[in-house]
């Protein structure tokens, strides 16, 4: 049998919040528009759903082609729905975020991007659509999570210093932490290791390096 509907139907699409450390500070993970409308501004990662496929589907795909990354976790953060957000037509957006080392990632520019780059989040450019507002939802999502769980060992490199540990907290919080406390926590969760060698950055004393224990005992960020 075959349906006929009376309701228009409006497009869907998805938007990529990557989150990483870097120098740092936390950063975004943003493209360069290709094409109209906005062409030549900043934005999320994203793009159209497809008819045969489902919006988990569309967010893998889109970051591939937008920013030539592949494999990345993703998790669903909000739908957004507003009425105008898309000047071309009536457009959905199922927004997804995620958090990772940047030593994992080598994004380059795909077929619809003409440009990707890291910005710090205290330092975003004026972003196209109504990005700005899926990123403030994706940073208070990430900051209460920080807040009572341990997803921020995912920022993390293969080897790290308790004080870069603590900055990421710090910056996704943003909220200044006392560094006995935070490192008596961090260390009773018994999730990390010392692994022998140390860090010397400037006139500071070398600090010792730090690794994952089990990277799989690591909790994700749903």
């Amino acid at each position: 049998m075959t349906y006929t509907y009376q309701y228009p139907h409006p497009a869907v699409t998805t938007d990529i919040v990557i989150f990483s450390v870097r120098e740092n500070a936390l950063q975004l993970l943003l493209i360069k528009r290709g094409g109209e409308p906005y062409k030549g501004s900043w934005a999320l990662p994203g793009g159209f759903v497809k008819l045969d496929e489902s919006v988990d589907a569309c967010a893998k795909r889109e970051l591939a082609e937008e920013a030539g990354l592949q494999d990345v976790y993703l998790e669903q953060l909000y739908t957004f729905g507003k009425v105008d957000r898309d000047p071309r037509e009536r457009v959905i957006s199922v927004a997804y975020y995620t958090l990772t080392p940047s030593e994992h990632l080598l994004p380059e520019a795909g077929t619809d991007a003409a440009e990707v780059a890291w910005f710090p989040i205290s330092e975003l450019p004026e972003l196209a659509f109504d990005h700005t507002e899926i990123i403030n939802v994706a940073r208070k999502r990430l900051a209460a999570k920080m807040e009572y769980s341990t997803i921020g060992l995912q920022f993390m490199a293969e080897e790290f210093t308790l004080s870069q540990l603590q900055i990421v907290y710090e910056q996704a919080t943003g909220k200044e932490l006392d560094k006995r406390n935070f490192r008596k926590w961090i260390l009773s969760l018994d999730l990390i290791k010392e692994t022998g060698k140390k860090y010397a950055a400037g006139a500071h004393r070398p600090a010792m390096l730090y690794s994952i224990k089990d990277r799989d005992s690591v909790e994700i960020i749903r």
